[in-house]
Order: structure tokens, then sequence, then C-alpha cells
């Protein structure tokens, strides 16, 4: 068999592991490989209640990783196991949190199929015979739950040819929230990388990753954590946010929402939509206090009531009682004083 039909007969069928590609990859880059027997196969697994979502979001990201394993087998690169004691997560942080139930079926998935996409890792820059992961987080930490050595290629990378494949190999696959991307793009600019390895790494234009710090920096660190990377929730919506804190009673509402006690317990796009409606929602209007006016001895003759369709004024004539007949009778007289008033004072 030529080595290229081997190497599609290996990636021809389907898995559902949402990092890996349909079949195992070879060990090693031999010259040919058998193609899988549809007798020995592996079942599909049967997905049921809650798994669904899970099983749904991973088969909807598979096609970059299968990409990914036979741009590998192209290009030479040979796939080794590694102890996963002897493998550290990448210098930079690109998640807030993992969804329970989709890395539950994820490392299922693992569990039936094994892996097979490998990680990618360089030598550690500090640590003899130790490596750095660039990208395949969710695949070691599935390995470690397993106990099992993880499948690696293992590259010399620089830091920024490292956060370049994090970034890219994450963006390829959309799996990172806009939050997380901002949080990213803000780590490597922390770090020092230049602007134009971050662009790199995110896969974005000057003005993208502008907005991307500029909305990450703007949102407190505190309120990022407690509502979590929000998938669902895009610039427009963080944006938008962020105009939100920025009013003067947004401290009182953020304390008084994340001090709720089911807060914790809704979902992370629930809690970015709970906290936004109480930032967002309209400011109840209390009662305007009617005021009066007294006489000189004290008597409050004058009831006075402003609303927002005018002012009412109420004469108690048990108090007065002809006040309201002098009153209405003096309204032509007061309104020409008032006239003459107000001409006064735009001359002057």
């Amino acid at each position: 068999m030529k080595r290229k039909d081997a190497l599609r007969a290996a990636l021809g069928a389907r898995s559902l592991d949402r990092e890996t590609p349909p079949a195992e990859l070879p060990a090693g880059n031999p010259a040919e490989a058998p193609a899988p027997d549809p007798a020995t196969e592996a079942p599909r697994p049967l997905v049921r209640s809650g798994a669904v979502g899970a099983m749904g979001r991973s088969l909807g990201r598979i096609a970059s990783a299968a990409a990914e394993a036979r741009a590998m087998v192209a290009s030479g690169d040979r796939v080794v196991e590694l102890e996963t004691a002897l493998v550290e997560g990448s210098f930079v942080k690109d998640r807030l949190s993992v969804d329970p139930e989709e890395h539950a079926a994820f490392v299922a998935l693992i569990r039936e199929r094994g892996q097979q996409v490998p990680i990618l890792v360089r030598p550690h820059p500090t640590e003899a015979g130790r490596y750095q992961v660039a990208y395949g987080h969710r695949r070691l930490r599935a390995a470690i739950e397993l106990g099992r050595p993880v499948r690696a290629v293992v590259k010399t990378l620089t830091d920024e040819d490292l956060v370049v494949a994090q970034g890219q190999e994450n963006s390829a696959r959309a799996d990172l929230s806009y939050i997380e991307r901002a949080l990213f793009a803000i780590a490597l600019e922390d770090r020092g990388f230049e602007r134009a390895t971050v662009m790199a790494a995110l896969a974005v234009e000057k003005t993208q990753l502008s907005r991307l710090l500029g909305i990450g920096r703007a949102v407190p660190p505190d309120i990022v954590a407690a509502i979590g990377p929000a998938p669902k929730a895009g610039r427009p919506r963080w944006t938008a946010l962020v105009e939100a804190l920025a009013r003067e009673e947004a401290g009182e509402v953020v304390g008084r929402v994340l001090a709720t006690p089911d807060f914790s317990e809704l979902s992370s796009d629930d809690r970015f939509a709970r906290l936004f409606s109480a930032l967002t929602a309209p400011a109840p209007r209390s009662a305007p206090v009617p005021a009066a006016w007294t006489t000189l001895g004290g008597r409050p003759v004058v009831r006075i009531d402003r609303g927002r369709q005018g002012t009412q004024l109420t004469v108690d004539d048990s108090l007065e009682p002809d006040f309201a007949a002098y009153l209405i009778q003096s309204l032509p007289q007061l309104y020409a004083a008032f006239a003459e008033s107000k001409t006064r004072d735009e001359t002057d």
C-alpha cells in the first residue's frame, strides 16, 4: 500500500473525540501502514441524556484536529509517549475554566478510543528531562486522570513559537470565549511579547487586538472570575457590560448580585446575563414627596404635588376658606408679574 493511501485509511474513519482525528496515528513515520479492520474497530459509545450536549460540542470541533494530525504526519514529526509527570502546562494560561460535563465526556472517549491526536510540547527551557505544553492541555489532563502516558510531538520552540502555536490552535477551533481571548492577549502583552506576536497568536488585526485588550483590562478580575468564560457573550455584550460597570451605582449592584446564594450554581452564560440585567435595569422611581406652603403662622394652607405631567396645588379650605378663590382671581396679575420678571432676566 502506498504511503498516502495508508495515511488516508488511517485518518478516514470519524471519531467522537473533539480533539482527535478519526483513527490512531502511527507511533513513528513508517513507509507503509495497514488499513484499519472494520470488524475490529471499537464501536461508537451510546450517548444518552445530559451527555448529548457535551458530545455535540465535541463533534463540532473534530475537523481541525484531523487536519492537525495529517500535518504532523506529513511533516515527518515523530510521535512519542511521555510520562505525564514530566510534562507541565504552558507558561501562559488561556482558559478560565473547563465545563465538567464536556470534560467528562472527553475523558470517556479517550478511555474508549485512546488518544488519537498527539499534543505538541517543547523541551523545558530550564529543567532538563521535562517538557512544556504548547497545545493539547485537555488531552494531557485526560491522560493524567486515566493514568496513561501522553502521546506527544516534541519540538524545539522559542517562547514566541510556543504562544503563537498555542493561540492559533485555539483560534482555529473557535475554542476560547471572547473574554478568554482577551485575557490571553493581556497575559502575553504583560509578559513583554511584541504586538506582532500577540496578533499572530490570536490571528487578529491591530484594531481587533486593541479592542480585546481594552475590554479585558476594563472588566475587574474579580468579576471575570465570578462570571467565568461566558462562551455565548461576544464583544458587543462585553462592551455593554463595561459601559454598565462605569455607572455610579455599579459597585453596589455587583456586590448584591454576586452575593446571591444561587449565583455560583448558574452556568457561566447565565451568570453573565444576571449581572448584566441587574446593571442595566432602570432604577426604580420613588414617588415624589408632597411639599406644603405654610403661612407665617405655620399653617400648611397649600399642598404642592410635583409630577411628570405637571404641578398641582391643593388649598386646604378648612384652614383658609377664601384663599383658593383669591388665588384664582389673582392669576392674571401673577402671570403678568412672572412674564415681566422673565423678560427682565433675559435682557440683563
